[in-house]
């Protein structure tokens, strides 16, 4: 049985995908089951439990917005964690409000070579 990956081989290949455009990709990958997500606002998606309830949420995002870019940064590795820069232009399907200059950072948790947490700050 082979160890489970470090997170800086984690936070390599996972980066890697995202900046390749493969995001569902990336989280069938490496997402742990018990996976929380943790969005930086109110409501009913700001914190799911769960890789059905992380993938809903991600679902339900590229149905409800139009993306015309994103740009990837990172990964930045430290301990078991690893963080991301998104730069994205967007346009909100329900309004046709475009957000060309949103920034975001992600935080990984990395636990036996799966993230077991996400958290975004915008």
């Amino acid at each position: 049985m082979s160890s489970p990956l470090s997170t800086a081989d984690v936070a390599s290949a996972f980066t890697a995908l995202l900046k390749a455009g493969d995001h569902h990709g990336a989280a069938m990958q490496f997402n742990a089951q018990e996976i929380v997500s943790i969005e930086a606002m109110d409501g009913p998606m700001s914190r799911c439990e769960g890789a059905e309830a992380v993938q809903a949420k991600g679902a339900w995002w590229y149905a409800n917005h139009t993306i015309h870019a994103v740009n990837t940064e990172g990964p930045f590795v430290n301990g078991n964690r690893f963080a991301v820069i998104f730069d994205m232009d967007f346009t909100v399907n329900a309004t046709g409000v475009r957000t060309a200059n949103s920034r975001e950072v992600a935080l990984y948790t990395v636990k036996d070579g799966k993230i077991v947490e996400e958290m975004f700050m915008y």
